[in-house]
């Protein structure tokens, strides 16, 4: 308990670097039991600022009152708080070498596979449709969809979510969970709180600030498997939650627009970059793990009959790198040039991810994406959960090859 008073406690008291209070929270155990006279020493050994660590130790007078504080304070609002250590603290977070000390928790923090989706403030009817269409897929599934709360893209996810039987959303906050902020999302965070939870590792009282929200963004980033980006501008902070999460080892994928859409040049730039350009729903759920997989569908052993539930006609990725390319007859010729290389190096079945395929052809990784983007489209190649890529024919190919 002592701990755990400290931790809220230093949480909530003003004067710190959100970073710098990361890592004293992390470190706790090494320096909350040493003498006064040893803080100099101890803050070196651990790369702590002498002066923090020095404010971070006086602290524990207060600890108590400051906690008691907090907790009630929440408590009115029908709220918990979670700190690190404690058994129901998510184990995403700390994959993240700055996990949050305190998470105040309003709602039950819904158990299961998530996927965040995020996107622009400002959204054309295109955006709305396609968060919609993912949004309410993946929450069918049973899919968790973590999200930011903002206006946009944020909140037509987690309504949507929502509006499905046993939908599941998660809502992280760029402030406090009692203050209202976007001004009018208070009753949207009451019904989140009912079907899920909305999360804050900000005080309670803590405004919303510009710095707050790429600090937020972590959370999201580090809570789901995968982020999708539906629209974003060239500079956004959905960005930020993309590149987060390919930070901490997590798929990114990005619906891909038109390239005169201001509002798509986040997305295209990503997929350049060599995020997963998703077409539809079951894009995401392919390419999850396969024990995640497993959770949502135990009856069929994962994804084994998701071909069979698909709506169009993209190439499937359902089964595993250890499977067979699937047997196919594209009705398009055989690629020729830099496509025809591609293509021949996947020849013997091994399956190989784009990045090794680079290597190989001693090529620009957008390159090889772009030509395995279309070598799928056409059906010479599938994609495979990591992603990887596998040729879909049973021999090498008869296409002419440049040198």
């Amino acid at each position: 308990m002592r701990r755990r008073n400290w931790l809220i406690a230093l949480n909530a008291a003003a004067g710190f670097r959100r970073a710098t209070l990361c890592s004293l929270a992390r470190s706790a155990e090494d320096w909350m039991n040493i003498a006064q006279e040893t803080i100099p020493r101890t803050a070196l050994r651990l790369g702590l600022p002498t002066e923090a660590l020095q404010r971070a130790w006086e602290l524990q007078d207060e600890a108590q009152r400051l906690a008691t504080a907090e907790v009630e304070a929440a408590a009115r609002l029908g709220a918990h708080l979670i700190v690190l250590g404690d058994d129901d603290y998510p184990a995403a977070l700390l994959d993240h070498p700055l996990p949050p000390p305190v998470l105040y928790c309003r709602g039950s923090l819904p158990r299961g596979p998530k996927v965040a989706i995020v996107g622009s403030r400002k959204m054309s009817s295109y955006g709305h449709d396609a968060c919609q269409l993912f949004a309410r897929r993946l929450a069918e599934a049973g899919i968790v969809v973590v999200s930011g709360f903002a206006l946009g893209v944020d909140a037509v996810a987690h309504r949507t979510a929502m509006s499905v039987a046993d939908g599941k959303t998660l809502a992280v906050l760029g402030c406090g969970i009692d203050v209202d902020y976007p001004r009018g999302h208070h009753t949207l965070g009451q019904e989140i709180a009912r079907q899920g939870a909305v999360l804050s590792e900000f005080p309670m009282g803590s405004p919303p600030s510009r710095w707050k929200f790429p600090i937020r963004n972590r959370i999201i980033a580090g809570l789901a498997s995968g982020t999708l980006v539906v629209q974003a501008a060239a500079r956004s902070g959905s960005l930020i939650t993309a590149h987060q999460a390919l930070e901490l080892g997590r798929d990114v994928y990005a619906v891909p627009g038109s390239i005169f859409d201001p509002f798509a040049a986040g997305p295209n730039r990503l997929i350049a970059d060599g995020a997963a350009p998703v077409l539809c729903p079951d894009d995401i759920l392919e390419g999850l793990s396969l024990s995640e997989q497993l959770v949502l569908f135990p009856s069929t052993k994962g994804m084994s009959t998701l071909e069979d539930r698909r709506q169009d006609h993209q190439p499937s990725t359902t089964a595993s790198m250890s499977d067979p390319p699937a047997m196919s007859t594209p009705t398009i010729p055989p690629p020729t040039g830099f496509a025809g290389r591609a293509l021949a190096e996947l020849a013997d079945g091994e399956p190989r991810s784009a990045e090794q395929l680079a290597q190989q052809l001693s090529a620009d990784i957008d390159h090889v994406l772009a030509s395995l983007l279309q070598l799928e489209l056409d059906g010479w190649v599938r994609r495979l959960p990591g992603p990887h890529y596998a040729s879909t024919q049973p021999s090498r190919p008869t296409a002419q090859i440049d040198a």
